[in-house]
């Protein structure tokens, strides 16, 4: 059934392990088309299982086909080669994905952490991509006591793909947000406590905060949006952190970022508020509720539940004041982070249905990584990197 259910998931543009996780992800986001459940590689028992409890909450239509017959769409690929044996990485790169997920569901043996990674980053791994692809998937999954010659041996399968993972580190907690600090990272887990990632203590803990967003300002105060949209610091503050604390009592916050010395606050109706020493700017940048906010000197980027990402230069007149496309897509922006490189800014931007993207100083974004779990903060680093977080686990990625 887990394989059954990520191949749902990734035709729905969710992700999920479970039928419950299923049921969750498609109640909690808009209204779609007819889902089309294709026994080609599935087992059809569970497929209509799967039918059956998808079709009970009434969400969309669920549209089982009989053997043989397949949703239009691209020929068939060559049939797979036998189901391997579950210890070798390069065969099972190269394999049938759902024989190799029934494998290892079937056979509780870790192989070294093959096992582990793979039921860990299995939705990204059902997705048709090249054998070097789903290796380096599987080595950002790896758990952290995986034998050296597994690692080399899958980074060396990984060596063709789009990046290599230049670090990985075990999550302190379930991650809710990222943020840059005086060039250190920080994060924030789902307990209200924030640690910089590159040692194991706490920085801060907030007061019985359960926190949305997180930013630094340069005088070292760190601010806190937490989930009730209210800002809490902690350092030195000013006039400035005050008066918008009092603000977001009034009218509470959705997104947070610093940048340009302003704090930039969204909120559900799609606006973003720039608060500056010279006052207040505002813009109507989403259509619905802003889900995340990032800065790069004076600019402003915002991502939005329209599932746009858009740059914003506070102060700005005429065409620009309403912000420009840097990109968009169908599915809701869940977190974003901007950097200055040595070219210019970059834009980490993660997406609802578990795609992370950079956004550079060039045109269009470099090749997507999907790490399978939900993506819950991204970081652009100042050397061009890219930096993952997932409940689990956070990998920094780096392109070839």
């Amino acid at each position: 059934m887990r394989g059954t259910v990520w191949a749902v998931a990734n035709q729905l543009g969710v992700v999920a392990t479970t039928p419950a996780e299923l049921q969750s992800a498609l109640l909690s986001g808009p209204p779609r088309g007819p889902v089309r459940l294709a026994p080609l590689g599935h087992d059809p028992e569970k497929l209509g299982e799967l039918a059956r409890i998808l079709g009970e909450f009434g969400h969309g239509r669920i549209v089982l086909e009989p053997p043989g017959e397949q949703a239009p769409g691209p020929e068939p690929a060559p049939p797979p080669p036998p189901d391997p044996h579950p210890g070798d990485p390069a065969a099972l790169c190269a394999a049938d994905p759902l024989k190799v997920t029934a494998a290892f569901e079937a056979d509780e043996d870790d192989r070294g952490g093959l096992r582990t990674a793979w039921l860990r980053a299995g939705q990204a791994l059902v997705r048709e991509q090249e054998p070097a692809d789903r290796a380096l998937v599987l080595l950002a999954a790896l758990p952290p006591d995986a034998p050296a010659v597994l690692r080399a041996a899958l980074g060396a399968l990984a060596a063709a793909a789009d990046w290599s993972v230049a670090d990985r580190w075990e999550s302190p907690g379930p991650v809710v947000a990222l943020a840059d600090f005086a060039g250190r990272l920080l994060v924030a887990d789902r307990s209200g406590t924030v640690h910089g990632l590159d040692e194991r203590r706490p920085v801060a803990v907030p007061t019985a905060a359960r926190i949305r967003a997180l930013a630094a300002l340069p005088d070292a105060t760190l601010l806190i949006l937490d989930e009730r949209g209210r800002l809490r610091t902690r350092g030195p503050g000013s006039a400035l952190t005050r008066a918008v604390a009092a603000t977001l009592e009034v009218h509470p916050g959705t997104a947070l970022a610093v940048g340009g010395g302003a704090i930039a606050v969204g909120d559900r109706t799609g606006s973003v508020h720039a608060f500056g020493p010279a006052g207040l700017d505002q813009a109507a940048l989403h259509a619905g509720r802003v889900t995340a906010l990032a800065a790069a000197g004076p600019v402003v980027f915002s991502g939005g539940a329209d599932g746009a990402v858009r740059r914003w230069r506070p102060g700005r007149s005429g065409r620009a004041a309403g912000g420009e496309e840097l990109a968009e897509r169908g599915h809701a922006v869940v977190a974003l982070h901007a950097a200055v490189t040595g070219r210019g800014p970059a834009v980490a931007v993660a997406w609802a249905d578990g795609l992370a993207e950079l956004y550079g100083p060039g045109p269009g974004p470099s090749p997507g990584f999907r790490p399978g779990p939900a993506v819950r903060a991204v970081a652009a680093t100042r050397s061009g990197e890219l930096v993952v977080a997932t409940d689990e686990a956070l990998v920094m990625l780096r392109p070839h």
